[in-house]
């Protein structure tokens, strides 16, 4: 298995974690990491699973490295080729492809070892070679500094057939961390026109791809435990009401991200399977700090978050599915910071603040959102009512998901945006709010931010990374581009015959392989 963040930085430098492929289901840290079975006699072999998965045919991508904006793209990419680590139950990092690993004394190289009987689904071996390349290829991407922060490409070598080292430009003690969703591995000098069709090493092949939905059959000469299903078959919805309705139909077994009104309809059901997950789906309303921005000033964004109502942002939009947040992005971290006070809707602070900030309350700010997932659009017009409340005029402008990311994501003004897979204040700073972030959505560039989040990675004492870590969060919350106002629950809907699903929040749920039907 995988070393957690804790046992490493309890341990000291210099240490050795050497893992397992646990005979198990929905982590691969074998941990019970999924709904179990009824005790009908354990796992049966055979049948196909009809998964539903979100997503919009002008976001398609079939490149593992390509931004994965379509639910469904991910779950057929996570299920034919696979990663370094994987998220897990009883540890954030699990392994996957690389069955150990270990890091030097200064925390700054990392050595992984590829899980033994791994090949490819043409029953080539994975080399280090392979692994190397695949790496290579991903820190090149438009978003590579924000999937590899802090490595080079020129600094990823292989070391034998089975071993792989990655130098960090500095110290690093969360870097396995960091490869847990997108650094799947394909073969060296695989070509760009042959992605489409490239042998994965995940426990699913891939039959069949027809617009957005896909046929996978089981990969018999998978390393890791038996799976029991003979293929999955993934549909992909443009609507979760149309998903649920779906399943409701019979039309699908799974129904993956289905949302609040969904589970409204299946709580009173006695044939689906209703399965919840929290602290799921983090979806902030995101703030531009660069200069030339009308959220340029901190206290400007401090008024919009405290114009927010939370309570009512998540009974009205999450339907109570859900949990109010104190803008800080990964509330599932055994070190998120609870005792920074709650922050709480005050009007007249908030007026006062965008007083002395000059906001020019003439004009109406456009709030741009896409229907992507259940309650993004919601929450973006509840905001602009609350909002209005303190003299503040929102538009919310609704795009299409091809064009959100195209356009919006990244570069706009004001914005909605969603993540899932919270359990990490650490992963949610490298990515997107440090000033390198190659994903630095609201463009924040902070000294005191930065300087933190390198304490908190680079240290071995746990006492000094604590320290680290309540400082970085507390500047986060007081002036990041974030408004985060609350946790949506991850809901999937499930016919009674699926067995062993995943119950692990965010992309913990796109690992369906010990998955079994009755």
């Amino acid at each position: 298995m995988g070393v957690t963040r804790r046992q490493l930085l309890w341990a000291g430098t210099g240490i050795s974690v050497a893992g397992l492929l646990a005979a198990c289901s929905g982590g691969s840290d074998g941990s019970k990491g999924a709904v179990d079975s009824d005790g009908a006699g354990g796992p049966r072999a055979g049948g196909t699973l009809r998964v539903g998965a979100l997503g919009h045919a002008s976001a398609i991508t079939r490149d593992p490295h390509g931004t994965q904006a379509n639910e469904s793209d991910y779950l057929i990419l996570a299920l034919v080729f696979d990663t370094l680590t994987v998220p897990g139950e009883k540890e954030n990092t699990a392994s996957r492809l690389a069955a150990s690993w270990e890091p030097s004394k200064d925390l700054k190289t990392w050595t992984f070892r590829i899980a033994k009987g791994a090949v490819f689904h043409d029953g080539t071996p994975v080399t280090a070679e392979d692994v190397v390349w695949s790496l290579k290829r991903l820190r090149n991407t438009p978003s590579g500094a924000a999937r590899l922060p802090g490595i080079q490409a020129r600094n990823i070598s292989a070391r034998g057939t089975d071993t792989v080292v990655v130098v960090s430009d500095y110290a690093n003690a969360e870097f396995p961390l960091m490869t847990r969703f997108a650094t799947f591995v394909m073969k060296t000098d695989t070509k760009d026109s042959e992605i489409a069709t490239a042998p994965g090493t995940g426990p699913f092949k891939l039959d069949w791809f027809r617009g957005g939905n896909a046929r996978l059959v089981r990969n018999d000469t998978w390393y890791g435990p038996d799976v029991h299903l003979d293929a999955i078959e993934v549909t992909m919805f443009e609507t979760p009401q149309a998903m649920a309705n779906a399943l409701f139909a019979g039309q699908i077994d799974l129904a993956s991200n289905a949302g609040a009104v969904a589970a409204r309809t299946a709580e009173s059901r006695k044939d689906v399977q209703v399965l919840r997950r929290p602290d799921d789906m983090a979806m902030p309303i995101v703030m531009r700090t660069v200069k030339g921005s009308p959220f340029a000033d901190a206290r400007v964004r401090e008024a919009m978050r405290l114009v927010v109502d939370r309570e009512a942002m998540v009974g009205q939009v999450l339907s109570g599915y859900g949990t109010i947040a104190n803008d800080i992005l990964g509330t599932g971290d055994p070190d998120y910071a609870r005792s920074i006070p709650q922050r709480t809707r005050d009007l007249a602070r908030a007026r006062q603040l965008l007083k002395d900030a000059n906001f020019d309350l003439s004009k109406t700010y456009d709030l741009v959102t896409t229907e992507d997932i259940s309650g993004l659009a919601d929450s973006a017009t509840l905001f602009a009512n609350q909002a209005r409340e303190a003299g503040i005029k929102i538009k919310v402008v609704k795009q299409e998901s091809g064009a959100f990311w195209e356009k919006t994501w990244k570069s706009g003004d004001f914005y909605t945006s969603y993540w899932g897979t919270n359990d990490s204040v650490v992963f949610f700073a490298s990515k997107t709010m440090v000033g390198e972030a190659g994903q630095n959505e609201a463009g924040w560039d902070d000294a005191g931010f930065d300087a933190a989040y390198r304490k908190a990675i680079s240290s071995s004492d746990r006492a000094t990374r604590t320290a680290a870590l309540k400082d970085l969060q507390q500047i986060e919350h007081d002036r990041s581009g974030y408004l985060l106002w609350g946790m949506a629950d991850g809901i999937d809907l499930a016919a009674a015959k699926v067995r062993n699903l995943p119950r692990m929040p965010g992309y913990g749920r796109v690992q369906l392989e010990g998955v079994w039907l009755r």
